[in-house]
């Protein structure tokens, strides 16, 4: 090897150690100061209450103050956009749901890379929407449905809280599993759409599990099934979609991301911090109680998970051909 060479490869060797040595250095020092935590959702919300909830306990354990910022919009295009500008040091975090997973395949473009722009740091919590029917629709379970959805092709149709949400793809991918055919009504929001629902307005729909327990614990609306992988144990007399007959899992997630660059090593005391808060009992039990199944799963777990949801939302989309409105 030439004088040269080891000298260059000395140097690279220095830089490497020194990179990683400061990558640590600030990651014992980090937080140093308040952490800003974007919630992609309006306050009130399921994903604000569980920022909310997590950012309290992350607060505590990790000594600096974690501010919820509210910067909803376009399906949490606005907030993912945010984050992806803002600089990869820690600081700026970022709360978002399932449409961080469907918008690639829902809209023609988006102001960033999904899957370049961040990094997962916590898949928190996953939410089984739960399919619900106004207590006088003429079915019993989800056999019953699917019988009667073949009887008549095209003449029942489900709500949603509009085009693109997971309460949409459920439906469009139970339709598929069925091999039948359903008609979508989209509405402004899920609120109204369970509400018309137990009005009797439209027959079936699946719902999110924290705004549907009300409804279903005072009887406006009966459940069917959920589409978690396993029973909720906030329902757990109601079977799954796979255990009823018809095998598929949808949920709404709530998850925390970085800007891609951000040091490993503050991924890595975020992500321990996020699954604290979450395995706090108080917020155990609260999630629980609002229908959701409790994660804070590592960061490469939350990658996986999201890759996954992409692929599974891309599918449907494409194959029902559903565009954004």
């Amino acid at each position: 090897m030439s004088s040269i060479t080891h000298r260059k490869l000395l140097l690279a060797v220095s830089a490497l150690s020194l990179s990683l040595l400061g990558g640590a250095a600030h990651a014992a020092d980090y937080p140093s100061r308040p952490v800003r935590l974007i919630v992609t959702y309006p306050p009130g919300g399921g994903a604000d209450i569980v920022a909310r909830l997590v950012a309290a306990k992350m607060t505590t354990s990790l000594g600096e103050q974690f501010i919820v910022e509210n910067r909803p919009g376009a399906n949490g295009q606005i907030g993912a956009n945010t984050l992806a500008r803002s600089a990869p040091d820690g600081y700026t975090v970022m709360l978002d749901a399932t449409g961080f997973s469907i918008n690639p395949a829902l809209y023609a473009s988006l102001p960033y890379d999904a899957k370049k722009d961040f990094i997962p740091v916590s898949v928190l919590v996953k939410f089984p929407n739960i399919l619900v029917k106004n207590p006088k629709f003429p079915v019993d379970d989800v056999k019953s449905l699917v019988d009667l959805v073949h009887k008549e092709p095209g003449k029942i149709s489900y709500a949603s809280s509009g085009t693109g949400s997971v309460q949409h793809l459920a439906g469009a991918l139970f339709a598929s599993k069925i091999k039948g055919q359903l008609s979508h009504i989209p509405y402004k929001g899920g609120g109204p759409a369970l509400t018309d629902v137990a009005g009797g307005q439209l027959p079936i729909m699946f719902a999110n599990g924290a705004s549907a327990l009300p409804f279903i614990q005072s009887g406006k609306v009966t459940p069917l099934a959920t589409t978690g992988s396993e029973r909720s144990a906030a329902l757990p007399g109601i079977p799954t979609m796979t255990e009823a007959g018809t095998p598929m899992q949808a949920y709404e997630w709530n998850a925390l991301f970085v800007p891609a660059g951000t040091p490993a090593a503050v991924v890595d005391k975020l992500a321990a911090a996020a699954h604290a808060a979450v395995n706090d009992p108080t917020v155990r039990k609260q999630l629980i109680d609002m229908g959701g199944e409790p994660m804070g799963a590592s960061p490469a777990d939350s990658a996986q998970f999201i890759a996954d949801q992409m692929h599974t939302w891309k599918d449907v989309i494409a194959e029902n051909h559903i565009k954004a409105n």
